[in-house]
């Protein structure tokens, strides 16, 4: 514990962490309010995958736009920029659903705006994390990032549970607005250091000097082509949300209703996943496995297996420890794959990386969004999201096999100074 909060001793990633735990707290509110909401608005999950579909697309249509402005210009401000945009377009729903005014075209709307601010954020958020702190705590500082992103993941759902079923759907999106001036308020204050390239970042070309936007596109392109253990994992999300997340989002409530007596029950066992990812993430502090993508990608697989029980109407006794289980996993590898991009990634390409690793994982969320609700109707959810998250982890399995994926090594450690402080051993693979 002490390794991982030492990190906050860095200014500018006190403020970046803080800004982080705010928004993404009401991001996870959203997740689960959305669903709620829209199923409670219209009671089809056809609805749900539009509004969802909605925020998807123009997030994976803009996302390597957005990760060339954010290797172009201050990333915390285009942080800032892009916060005010959510903050407004969230506290406009808010109003005409407190109103009693909203129909499901202003939520659509509202949600595809929403999701092209976000295409310029995320890539710019990943960007800018090696930058607030030294070369040797970065991936303390993911880690720590990580946890405080999967207490909101624990925390988020039980909220918005609670504010739709107890107060409003109106309020639980005037929340989530007011988290987002929040992060504006403290990443405006932000000064992060320029940095050097890491130990591991060779670039893949030089882009011959061009800076119209092809030759940026393809710059950030190369970097992701030139290492397999990149490409293969970021082809194998893609399936992978597409055949067991997307389905989850949508029909997660329904099968809830059907199996569990309430959707209500899907918040808790998001919840129980959230759990698991806080566990993960404290032991991404100082775990640095021999090798980290083979370990991290059998890891998060687990989730596979839980969505699938879960869709078959498993006892909760049984549901909510694989929830836990499968969060763990998921979150150990989200530290080692983020550390190693970091790691390997020039400093000025990070956020073009971090542009296709989002587009290319996304790419088909807005198609499984869609087909999930007319699926569901024709062969059933639980058939779907059961048969889906199976696929889903044969899908993911599948990063494993170029042997850049399975051989990949942690680099050492850079040089630091000797605290005395004892440090978390765990077993190398």
């Amino acid at each position: 514990m002490g390794g991982l909060f030492s990190v906050l001793r860095h200014r500018d990633f006190r403020l970046l962490w803080l800004a982080g735990l705010a928004s993404v707290l009401g991001d996870r509110i959203v997740t689960v309010a959305l669903a709620l909401f829209v199923i409670d608005l219209t009671g089809d999950a056809t609805d749900l995958g539009i509004v969802l579909a909605a925020h998807a697309i123009p997030l994976v249509a803009f996302m390597l736009v957005g990760g060339i402005w954010a290797d172009r210009v201050p990333r915390h401000r285009l942080m800032v920029l892009t916060d005010l945009i959510r903050f407004v377009l969230h506290a406009a729903l808010a109003a005409l659903i407190i109103g009693g005014e909203v129909a499901i075209w202003h939520v659509v709307v509202i949600e595809a705006l929403f999701g092209t601010a976000e295409a310029f954020f995320r890539p710019a958020s990943t960007g800018v994390v090696p930058q607030t702190v030294p070369e040797r705590e970065v991936q303390e500082a993911n880690a720590l990032i990580g946890m405080s992103n999967n207490i909101c993941e624990f925390a988020g759902p039980a909220l918005a549970t609670a504010l739709v079923l107890g107060v409003g759907a109106g309020e639980a999106f005037a929340v989530d607005a007011a988290t987002f001036l929040i992060s504006a308020a403290l990443l405006v204050r932000m000064s992060p250091r320029r940095r050097e390239a890491a130990a591991g970042a060779a670039p893949a070309g030089d882009g011959g000097g061009d800076d119209s936007l092809v030759a940026q596109l393809r710059a950030g392109y190369e970097e992701v082509r030139a290492r397999a253990w990149v490409w293969a994992t970021l082809l194998s999300a893609s399936a992978t949300l597409f055949l067991g997340l997307a389905p989850w989002f949508v029909l997660g409530p329904i099968v809830a209703e059907e199996h569990y007596g309430g959707a209500d029950v899907y918040g808790v066992v998001t919840a129980a996943l959230g759990a698991g990812t806080i566990v993960g993430s404290l032991a991404g502090i100082r775990w640095r496995p021999l090798h980290p993508m083979r370990l991290g990608l059998l890891m998060a697989a687990l989730w596979c297996p839980m969505a699938a029980i879960y869709a078959l109407g498993a006892p909760l006794a049984v549901v909510l420890p694989a929830a836990v289980v499968g969060g763990f996993g998921f979150a150990v590898f989200d530290v080692w794959w983020l550390t190693a991009l970091a790691e390997r990634i020039p400093p000025d390409r990070l956020s073009r990386v971090s542009a296709y690793d989002w587009m290319v994982s996304l790419g088909l969320l807005p198609v499984g969004y869609l087909l999930a609700g007319p699926l569901a109707d024709a062969v059933g959810s639980t058939a779907v999201l059961a048969v889906g998250s199976t696929l889903a982890m044969v899908a993911w399995l599948l990063a494993l096999l170029p042997r850049e994926s399975r051989t990949l090594r942690r680099l050492p450690a850079p040089a630091e100074p000797v605290t005395g402080e004892h440090r978390i051993g765990f077993p190398d693979f």
